[in-house]
């Protein structure tokens, strides 16, 4: 890794061990509106794909991370910093530009999904599309499968890279820059097929 990026990965660390403690804290922003409500927690991978949100607690362990979102769609880039805090009671997803405005938020909490987007956030990012990839590309494997099942999509996993399809084409393939042993450390590459998008993650665990 370049000392640039390493560099960049240490401050993104400290950042996030700070904006996560006031997110915890509970604050909030008075520009954003809301866009999510009681869910079945079923949302979607694709458009003809429904993937059924498994409990928070599924993923089996506590996580703080921060994330390095870049994304490739229509012939433009989008970046922006991706803030997560998950414990077995909910799920929470941050997203900040680069100038530190808040973008998104997205509570997953049981059986209810809440949605807050800010004015600012590109028409092109779906909050909902976020949370399933999010699922698909860093829960526990037979999770997946289990949450994929009444779509009739199959995953396929290994050390390096996970891949979802449906009745033979692809709709998700992605690939683990250092294995998905613990793909919290070090960056992955997916495309999102259905969508038509490319995404690029460098990730680093934070502890608060």
């Amino acid at each position: 890794m370049c000392p640039g990026l390493t560099n960049r990965l240490s401050m993104m660390k400290a950042f996030a061990v700070l904006f996560i403690a006031a997110l915890l804290a509970g604050c909030a922003s008075p520009a954003m509106e809301s866009r999510g409500g009681p869910s079945d927690t079923a949302v979607l991978l694709a458009p003809d794909v429904r993937l059924d949100l498994p409990e928070p607690a599924a993923m089996g362990q506590s996580i703080e991370a921060v994330q390095m979102v870049t994304a490739h769609h229509d012939g433009k880039n989008i970046t922006f910093e991706a803030h997560l805090s998950i414990t077995p009671e909910r799920v929470l997803l941050v997203g900040v530009d680069v100038t530190g405005q808040r973008l998104m938020t997205v509570t997953w909490r049981g059986r209810q999904i809440d949605v807050q987007a800010a004015p600012a956030l590109p028409k092109d990012v779906r909050p909902g599309a976020v949370l399933a990839d999010l699922v698909v590309l860093y829960w526990p494997a037979g999770v997946v499968r289990q949450a994929l099942r009444t779509s009739g999509a199959e995953l396929a996993a290994d050390a390096a890279s996970r891949s979802v399809s449906l009745r033979g084409k692809p709709i998700l393939q992605a690939t683990y820059r250092q294995g998905s042993a613990n793909p919290w450390h070090g960056g992955l590459h997916y495309r999102n097929f259905a969508w038509g998008y490319d995404i690029d993650v460098e990730t680093v665990q934070v502890t608060p």
